[in-house]
């Protein structure tokens, strides 16, 4: 009588919120996966069941590699997300190292700082932003975004990496000093390598939102070559009042394979670096 009230409490309060979330979570990647094998005679047919494929195929993936600049425009949302996390997390790193390390006035104050320009919504800042990249001539060029990007990344690693540094022991980096390293070393050498979870969890905060932004991508890059995925495929597979259904699905399938396996790889150290930068900071 005590396991079975034991396994129903365990049913209603763990295992079918679990499910159910489950569920919610995954449903958008399942009907992306079954909308891009489906061919177009059952994605236009209203009268068949729209939650299971008849015939699959992969025309669509084949046309979308074929007939499109896909994996150029995989390439181009490669480089951006890379060179764009680097700049994020060796300028965040420099920011919040002497900010959690090192007491000087108004230390508190720039914190705030970098904090409140994380909060600035980028509707706000692309017209001026837009300003200076038409004046530096870089108007349709990846370094457009490049550049712009780290805008809103720096401060958010920055704010992560407060928190973790505030971690470590400061008799660590006392004992390096007193050994004759100086500051620089012992940051390399003994604050850096212990923050190994938190410069990743920042670096897949600062790859996935870079490789997912929308806004200054559009602006910024207008010629189909150097687009990253997520502005290419709105607007090379959505012509007049045309949505290529089956190749935009497996555009968006296609683009969420290098985040997905990121996370598969460092989701251990993605939580551990989260949780303890934003809790114990």
């Amino acid at each position: 009588m005590i396991g079975s009230r034991a396994f129903g409490y365990r049913l209603t309060t763990v295992w079918i919120p679990l499910v159910f979330f489950m569920v919610v979570t995954l449903f958008p990647f399942y009907w992306m996966a079954i909308t891009s094998v489906k061919p177009n005679s059952e994605l236009y047919n209203a009268r068949l069941f729209p939650m299971i494929v008849r015939a699959p195929t992969l025309q669509h993936y084949q046309e979308l590699l074929s007939q499109t600049a896909f994996v150029q425009w995989t390439l181009n949302t490669l480089i951006v997300a890379i060179v764009t996390t680097a700049i994020s997390l060796v300028l965040g790193t420099m920011a919040a190292y002497p900010l959690a390390r090192t007491n000087f006035p108004g230390a508190a104050l720039i914190a705030l700082s970098i904090a409140a320009t994380y909060l600035v919504p980028q509707t706000v800042l692309f017209i001026p932003m837009a300003d200076v990249i038409l004046r530096m001539g870089l108007q349709n060029s990846l370094w457009a975004v490049m550049l712009t990007y780290p805008t809103f990344l720096i401060p958010f690693c920055a704010w992560l990496l407060m928190g973790y540094f505030k971690t470590v022991p400061r008799e660590l980096e006392e004992s390096a000093r007193i050994d004759g390293a100086s500051r620089f070393q012992a940051m390399l050498k003994v604050v850096l390598p212990l923050c190994i979870p938190g410069l990743l969890s920042a670096g897949i905060f600062a790859f996935t939102l870079s490789q997912n932004e929308f806004l200054y991508a559009l602006i910024f890059l207008t010629k189909s070559a150097i687009r990253t995925v997520p502005v290419a495929a709105i607007s090379e597979l959505v012509r007049g009042d045309v949505f290529y259904w089956g190749q935009l699905m497996a555009a968006a399938l296609l683009g969420s394979v290098p985040v997905a396996l990121i996370y598969s790889f460092f989701v251990e150290h993605y939580v551990a670096g989260l949780t303890a930068g934003a809790v114990k900071g």
